[in-house]
């Protein structure tokens, strides 16, 4: 019943505006305990071991606090605590927040306003946006939302549903695992200043959504209508990419769509080069993003369901 409500609550509201998030919260924990280490330590091994610290009491408290609402709530009453447990839940999923965001780029560039589509996809992206043509536009969104997918929607779901059949519960696994999801996003990069002390973190989100992101990958080819050629494609391109996961997702999706994601991107003025995923045998549009979010939603739907189903009558 919490799973459900929960994913009928991102579906309908998402995450609005003006309230507080628990990710606004784990940020600036995070935030203040990086600030706090980089003006201290120096040394390599001094970082690594704060960042294994860092990884370990953000995942520790995000699930020890939601387990703690949880558990506190029941004393109340039952619906209140479905309620808490549900809203708690529900922060988790992205589902919403990815079509919403995908959207509000994908309106001012129909209306031929690049420079304000450029101006809303930065809030997304990392790359460098204030150059960036349509079809760059396009690409950028896609990629997004492919690899958003997975560690924004999927693997959320996913860790929720191994909580449902734990003592634990299902809002202690996702909060857990959003957090590792959002460590990976502050400090594990590669570059200064973060190459040491978020080390621990990038490997632990790798290591957490590894294996919802291969369930991703098979139901997805279990939904595409040439799964076999789905499934090449990704075994040819995927490992190309140096993340174990985020080539996978973003790959997956570009074989069912017929498209090719990857290529020059510019971060801080300096050029990457993306590995290419998929053969180009459509460009993006609008429409190959709409039916990736498609895609998604309809992905999200079937895991609810198994579990739901594998749970009563287990």
């Amino acid at each position: 019943m919490v799973l459900a409500i929960a994913a009928f609550l991102d579906f309908l509201i998402g995450d609005p505006w003006n309230w507080p998030h628990p990710v606004q919260i784990m940020g600036w924990g995070i935030q203040q305990y990086t600030q706090w280490v980089l003006k201290r330590i120096n040394h390599p091994l001094g970082q690594r071991i704060a960042g294994v610290v860092l990884a370990v009491l953000m995942v520790g408290l995000s699930a020890g606090v939601g387990w703690g609402l949880v558990y506190g709530a029941r004393f109340v009453n039952a619906w209140f605590s479905l309620a808490i447990e549900s809203i708690l839940l529900a922060s988790c999923f992205a589902g919403r927040s990815l079509r919403r965001s995908a959207e509000e780029v994908l309106k001012p560039l129909h209306q031929g306003d690049v420079a304000a589509a450029r101006s809303r996809l930065q809030r997304y992206v990392g790359r460098d946006t204030e150059e960036l043509s349509p079809s760059e536009i396009l690409r950028a969104v896609l990629e997004t939302v492919t690899e958003n997918a997975t560690d924004g929607v999927m693997a959320p779901l996913f860790w929720a549903i191994v909580g449902t059949f734990t003592p634990i519960g299902p809002v202690s696994f996702a909060l857990g695992y959003k957090a590792a999801s959002t460590l990976d996003s502050m400090v594990g990069y590669r570059e200064e200043p973060y190459t040491y002390l978020g080390w621990f973190s990038a490997r632990l989100e790798d290591v957490l959504t590894w294996l919802p992101c291969r369930f991703v990958v098979f139901s997805l080819c279990a939904l595409a209508n040439n799964p076999g050629y789905v499934w090449r494609v990704c075994c040819r391109d995927a490992p190309k990419d140096p993340s174990p996961n985020a080539g996978w997702s973003e790959c997956v999706y570009a074989a069912i769509l017929d498209v090719q994601v990857g290529g020059t991107n510019r971060y801080r003025g300096i050029e990457k080069q993306k590995p290419l995923l998929g053969n180009p045998n459509r460009s993006i549009n609008a429409e190959a993003i709409r039916q990736a979010l498609k895609l998604t939603r309809l992905n999200f739907l079937i895991w609810l369901a198994i579990g739901l189903v594998y749970k009563i009558f287990l």
